[in-house]
């Protein structure tokens, strides 16, 4: 089966390496053709469905997984539906639309999208496509450290922790299967969150899953109200440091990784950035962080001159 993600760069973040005089790696996930790291799970997940005979895939998302699974649709030329919350930017809805994918806005938090997609999946050859719960998804993201590994020796470079942001945890569990089955179960993971959509982090602190009352970040693609039980059974049997940012420090971690990088990404995205910008002391011990730059395609120039002005950056 040829997988539908890419290969992407490993690449030394030049100027966070000579600020934090350590050797700043990053993982190019926002160079998937579906724009983020969903691809690799999402893609495997619905090629494994179509195999298994599969005609119309329907994915609850608030926008990546959807547009993952958008386009994975059309490269197996099979009907998708993608149920999105009423917090999902317009611009990405029609994104999805452009693709070919049906877009249903339904409810105003995931959980209720959620509902309804379950609810067409009761139909004859529909398979569910959830955005971060299912083994297939961390099967195939965890290729991003298959990757990474084989990458991290060819430059010579060993990395030792991982910086990930977490939603529903489906690229957490992922990057930890990948260590896992790489020899690499020794190397720490940094899990990051924006305040208002810390669900990982409540479950750590309460010691037990724990559902958010709402969401509340601009972060809107890390706004799973509850992680998937195997991301937060993870962090007992993985050494996962649990971290949250505020929205601002998200945001001016996007801005400042588009001035350096040249790369737009999402507030999302820069949760995991925001660790290394902002010099968080849980980064203080290790030598060589690999940031896994899971990308987003809720990004604009238009968005970052609004965030900009919202957060006074």
């Amino acid at each position: 089966m040829t997988s539908l993600h890419i290969h992407t760069a490993l690449l030394r973040h030049p100027q966070l390496s000579v600020a934090l005089d350590k050797q700043v790696l990053l993982k190019m996930e926002n160079t998937q053709p579906a724009g983020s790291f969903k691809l690799r799970g999402i893609g495997l997940l619905c090629q494994r469905a179509v195999a298994d005979g599969a005609s119309h895939l329907v994915c609850p998302s608030g926008g990546n997984a959807g547009f993952a699974a958008a386009f994975a649709g059309a490269a197996l030329d099979i009907k998708t539906t993608i149920v999105v919350p009423e917090t999902t930017a317009a611009q990405v809805c029609q994104r999805i639309r452009d693709i070919g994918a049906e877009v249903i806005v339904h409810g105003s938090v995931w959980d209720e999208a959620n509902q309804l997609a379950l609810q067409l999946c009761e139909q004859p050859g529909s398979v569910y496509i959830p955005p971060f719960d299912h083994p297939d998804i961390w099967d195939g993201n965890a290729t991003m450290i298959d990757e990474a590994a084989q990458q991290a020796r060819q430059l010579g470079v060993e990395f030792d922790v991982v910086i990930c942001s977490v939603g529903g945890g489906g690229l957490m569990s992922g990057v930890l299967s990948g260590l896992h089955r790489n020899g690499l179960s020794h190397i720490p993971l940094i899990a990051v969150e924006t305040e208002g959509a810390a669900s990982l982090n409540a479950a750590v602190r309460a010691g037990e899953l724990v559902s958010l009352p709402a969401i509340t970040s601009i972060a809107t693609t890390l706004g799973a109200k509850c992680v998937a039980p195997e991301c937060f059974a993870w962090t007992q049997r993985h050494e996962v440091y649990s971290v949250v940012v505020s929205d601002a420090q998200a945001v001016a971690a996007t801005l400042a990784f588009a001035d350096d990088m040249r790369t737009l990404v999402e507030p999302a995205c820069g949760a995991a950035l925001a660790v290394a910008y902002q010099k968080l002391p849980v980064l203080a011990p290790f030598e060589r962080p690999l940031i896994v730059i899971c990308g987003g395609i809720g990004v604009s120039l238009a968005s970052l001159a609004d965030w900009k002005g919202r957060f006074g950056l």
